[in-house]
């Protein structure tokens, strides 16, 4: 054996230079600084978007861009740090931030403790590890929607009058409801702290002496339905918070909660400019 073909591991002489096969592609290196984090098709996958190789296609495509930048394929991520979004909707890929939707029943106080011991909407949520809080309040006799999460500034923006997301409620009232209401209601009423006006107003039926009205507007002050429609001789027996900007209810039974999906949350963040 010759020295140049010694275990030095060297090619012998007059060999063929090394070439891949045609079979084979050769990935491009990722750039210098690229090489921590977690690839973002693997990012997408744990998102829900689909599989990895999905999640591929939807950066081949051009659908999927960070921090405002269009991805590539083999592109590493910090998926705590950077905001990640397909076909313009931003994505939550932080595993420490949850959105949940809680159907508060009626007789609940809005807080996570109570020291008088009634019943809390922290009872619901006992033993999870993330510390939950609530976005905005119900009041106790308020029923419905409630937007439960760990992310602050989501929250801190979603109840900043600010950026006018919209709340929905159905409040059973005496009736009958005058046809000039929702013009009254939408022209402004004014309250004791000031004025106030609704964004939609509508009856959605009447029987007798009874009448079911939806409402919405964006405001958030204490028991502003409630005194909104007492102020125009309506006074509120019943009601139900139906939705929370791009949130509904739906069918969600009281004293249970659910995961927003990414298309809600999505919205959500849009709303507020996230």
């Amino acid at each position: 054996m010759t020295r140049e073909s010694s275990s030095r591991g060297g090619p012998r002489r007059g060999a063929a230079p090394y070439r891949p096969r045609a079979d084979r592609p050769v990935r491009a290196r990722e750039p210098e600084g690229d090489n921590e984090g977690v690839r973002l098709q693997k990012v997408l996958a744990q998102a829900g978007l689909g599989s990895r190789r999905a999640c591929e296609e939807l950066i081949a495509e051009g659908r999927v861009t960070v921090d405002g930048e269009p991805a590539r394929l083999g592109r590493r991520v910090d998926p705590e740090r950077q905001v990640i979004r397909v076909d313009g909707m931003r994505i939550n890929t932080n595993p420490t931030l949850v959105y949940y939707a809680f159907n508060k029943p009626r007789g609940v106080v809005t807080t996570m403790t109570d020291p008088q011991g009634r019943p809390c909407v922290g009872d619901y949520v006992r033993g999870r590890a993330e510390r939950l809080f609530h976005v905005g309040r119900l009041d106790q006799d308020t029923e419905g929607l409630l937007l439960l999460t760990n992310d602050g500034e989501l929250a801190h923006r979603l109840t900043h009058p600010s950026y006018g997301v919209e709340k929905t409620y159905l409040a059973e009232v005496p009736g009958p409801v005058p046809h000039d209401l929702g013009q009254r209601l939408r022209a402004g009423v004014e309250l004791e702290d000031g004025p106030v006006k609704v964004d939609r107003f509508r009856v959605v039926g009447s029987a007798g002496n009874r009448a079911m009205v939806e409402v919405v507007l964006h405001e958030g002050r204490k028991h502003i339905v409630r005194r909104l429609l007492e102020a125009v001789g309506h006074p509120v027996k019943r009601l139900v918070r139906l939705r929370f900007g791009a949130v509904a209810l739906g069918d969600l039974k009281p004293g249970h909660l659910r995961p927003l999906t990414q298309q809600e949350l999505g919205r959500l963040f849009a709303a507020v400019d996230m």
